[in-house]
């Protein structure tokens, strides 16, 4: 290989290096009457954050899509249109269609186990009951990637768990979101700039 293969080999490797490229997945359910659920806070949190950017997402294939550049890195926001329990399907294609290996995938979801607004960074865990996790799990064949949970709790009567997730936020959840809607933002960021580790030792539980 001459110096002029090289370096052009080398400038090809850079413009396609996977481990610049992160996916950043927002799980919830397509439709207008599924806006403003609980079980959407994926979709809420990459709305803010495209917001925030002043990018936009297209409608591409298996879900809604936009794209991020910082600092070097390359960010692609997916919110899926195959519905929740689908979701593994569009995380699986954007992957190999990305070349984005398991480590740079960040999955956003609801979580009742956890208070409101609490932040739990994971590298990876099982799908608690999760119909999105679980469609993940079982196309990526791994519990082992990364998840950004956040909580919604569970305060709902016995019976009534699908009616509280699929349910709209109460108004003083709407005010306190928005605070925890800046921080899900800085997490994407840091999540692409300063790695799982330090974003997990500088957001959890916060």
């Amino acid at each position: 290989m001459n110096w002029f293969s090289k370096i052009f080999h080398k400038k090809e490797q850079e413009i396609i290096d996977p481990m610049k490229k992160f996916l950043i997945v927002g799980l919830g359910n397509i439709g207008i009457d599924y806006v403003n659920t609980r079980h959407n806070i994926g979709f809420k949190i990459l709305d803010h954050f495209a917001r925030k950017e002043s990018i936009s997402f297209q409608t591409s294939k298996l879900g809604d899509l936009a794209e991020f550049k910082i600092k070097g890195r390359t960010l692609l926001l997916l919110k899926p249109n195959t519905f929740m329990n689908l979701s593994g399907k569009a995380v699986k294609y954007w992957m190999e269609k990305e070349n984005i290996p398991k480590e740079n995938i960040l999955i956003i979801t609801d979580d009742l186990n956890l208070s409101f607004g609490t932040i739990r960074i994971k590298t990876k865990g099982s799908d608690g009951g999760h119909n999105g996790l679980k469609n993940i799990q079982l196309l990526l064949n791994s519990t082992e990637y990364p998840r950004f949970r956040f909580g919604i709790s569970d305060q709902f009567k016995k019976g009534q768990q699908v009616n509280y997730v699929l349910g709209e936020w109460s108004e003083e959840e709407k005010t306190n979101l928005k605070e925890r809607l800046e921080l899900a933002s800085e997490i994407i960021t840091s999540f692409a700039l300063a790695g799982l580790n330090e974003t997990m030792n500088t957001f959890n539980g916060k």
